[in-house]
């Protein structure tokens, strides 16, 4: 009997012991950093780049252009709809900027020269 109770505990060191494994490595999965647009950077042809793409929350995307003709303003809804900077949205300008995906949609838009009317706008959908 005193056999059959240690190796019981001996069963449930090990259980404990490969449940605690498993919640390191899921700590350790990290964020993933993507380009928008790849080589040709965020540009009125970057309106597509999500498509089949799979996005997570924490992900970095990061934008690259040329600041002087460019910039990314990240809004709700209503502002990327319209093509309208809503008080409270974030501009971004330096020509190499770092965004963190959020659960749910993140949208995006170039204000500059009414890029966003001609379609340098993207919706990037996070898990």
């Amino acid at each position: 009997m005193a056999g059959g109770r240690g190796g019981a505990s001996r069963v449930a060191v090990a259980a404990a012991a490969a449940l605690a494994v498993a919640c390191c490595c899921m700590g350790v999965a990290s964020a993933a950093t993507y380009y928008v647009g790849d080589g040709g950077g965020w540009s009125l042809s970057s309106g597509s780049w999500p498509n089949g793409k799979q996005f997570r929350a924490g992900d970095v995307l990061v934008f690259r252009y040329n600041p002087l003709i460019h910039n990314v303003v990240a809004v709700g809804e209503d502002g990327y709809n319209g093509c309208t900077t809503p008080a409270g949205s974030r501009t971004y300008e330096s020509g190499n900027d770092a965004v963190r995906l959020v659960r749910g949609d993140n949208r995006f838009m170039c204000t500059r020269l009414y890029h966003c009317n001609f379609g340098m706008k993207m919706v990037v959908n996070a898990a």
